[in-house]
């Protein structure tokens, strides 16, 4: 039986996750990636529900634990650094995670973990990118950026939050189902030995503004720092050219400076900073995620944003579920007696499932996220408001009720269970 032919569109979590699955089917894979390497960059990330049951059912958990940081719990603290409580990772590999999961991961280590557990069998091309692609009822014809012209039976867009694979699909349809929630993030790492007596931990600072820090350390050479903000709090911010990192820089700078804690040493990091990176928080909400022979997959289908904690689980899950109604509904292929027709048919049929399965996972992680342009504005700003959550912090900290890491993060999926594809889970 004849493999599908499948391009697949980003090499990053997601795209790498799906391009794994499939190989394992034995399908014919191609990834491509702009950048000219695996993006090996990134800070960190990590798994929490139906992502670990991804993780494990396709036999790398082993292998990731090989890889993750050593991250032991998240602490809160106030501008002059007095500690307001602490909950601890929850190491029992059961039940829900906390702040701090025992599944955390650089994002670079990651995707070169599954780049590596698929090289064998999958096709990376890198510094490509498709240009333009037509359909016909027997295949779907790509251009791609170096200007040669192939034929696949599918191609899965799988290039994240700003995908260009989106825009080609659904053109102005796509702009209309990306919702900004009004909230800026600031990402990068701050060269930093650990200091004596310091311990792996998150260290999150809440300050009046709506904006707040988060520092974490993966490195015993640098630690990464998290900038968050409302965007109407962050006019100069808001009027810098997206990828101008200067002027981004200096737009969160005036933000923060005056903060307390040890804002000055991370805005000095901030500076002095080569891997800096500014996002502006959308949820991705598309009514739907195919079009003929194209499909989406991870953010840039469903991107639920950082502020659900689970981004990297919806990609990896999606994948998983992807392939593993592909594997259903084509198995290895395609008789070679079958019609074109009949062959589209089936692969509809696949496509059509995947969104039906996963659809209810997403609703609920995405909840209530892009209700408003201004996500932020509904929080405590205030110094007494602020005061109040430290409080409740500390009070939930002390009893070890983790109810508010269960409020904030969205891995409770109301009953929503993965399903099970045997045929990937034990091919070989």
């Amino acid at each position: 039986m004849p493999q599908l032919k499948v391009l697949i569109c980003g090499g990053g979590i997601a795209g790498n996750t799906l391009a794994f699955c499939l190989s394992k089917l034995g399908h014919n894979i191609t990834v491509l990636e702009r950048h000219p390497e695996i993006r090996a960059s990134g800070l960190q990330v990590d798994l929490r529900g139906p992502g670990i049951q991804v993780l494990r059912r396709l036999g790398l958990e082993e292998a990731f634990r090989a890889r993750t940081v050593p991250e032991q719990g998240l602490q809160l603290v106030d501008a002059k650094g007095k500690s307001w409580g602490y909950f601890p990772a929850n190491k029992s590999g059961k039940g829900f995670q906390s702040f701090t999961t025992d599944f955390e991961i650089m994002r670079g280590e990651l995707c070169q973990l599954l780049y590596d557990v698929s090289k064998e069998r999958v096709e990376y091309q890198f510094g490509k990118w498709v240009r333009e692609s037509s359909e016909t009822e027997a295949y779907i014809e790509v251009l791609l950026s170096d200007g040669a012209r192939e034929r696949f039976d599918l191609v899965v867009g799988a290039d994240g939050s700003g995908s260009q694979m989106r825009k080609m699909l659904f053109g102005d349809e796509a702009c209309s189902a990306v919702h900004p929630i009004g909230v800026y993030a600031g990402y990068f790492t701050i060269r930093q030995p650990v200091r004596q007596a310091e311990e792996y931990n998150a260290t999150v600072l809440i300050c009046p503004g709506h904006k707040g820090i988060m520092t974490r350390r993966g490195d015993p050479e640098k630690y990464q720092a998290y900038l968050l903000c409302r965007e109407k709090c962050a006019t100069r911010l808001g009027n810098a050219r997206k990828g101008d990192v200067e002027d981004e820089k200096r737009g969160l700078a005036e933000v923060f400076r005056g903060a307390g804690w040890k804002t000055e040493e991370i805005l000095r990091g901030l500076a002095d900073a080569d891997d800096f990176y500014c996002e502006r928080m959308a949820v991705a909400a598309l009514d739907r995620w195919s079009r003929g022979r194209v499909v989406l997959v991870g953010d840039a289908a469903y991107c639920p944003t950082a502020m659900t904690g689970m981004g990297t689980s919806c990609g990896v899950t999606g994948a998983y579920t992807l392939a593993g109604e592909i594997g259903k509904y084509c198995g290895n292929g395609f008789n070679t007696d079958e019609c074109d027709v009949v062959a589209k048919d089936r692969l509809t049929a696949a496509l059509t499932k995947y969104e039906e399965t996963l659809r209810p996972f997403i609703t609920t992680v995405q909840k209530g996220i892009a209700d408003s342009d201004d996500y932020m504005g509904g929080l405590p700003s205030s110094a007494m408001g602020i005061r109040l959550v430290y409080i409740m912090f500390w009070i939930t900290s002390l009893l070890r009720l983790d109810v508010l890491a269960k409020w904030v993060l969205r891995e409770d999926t109301k009953g929503w269970q993965l399903p099970e594809y045997k045929v990937m889970d034990h091919a070989e």
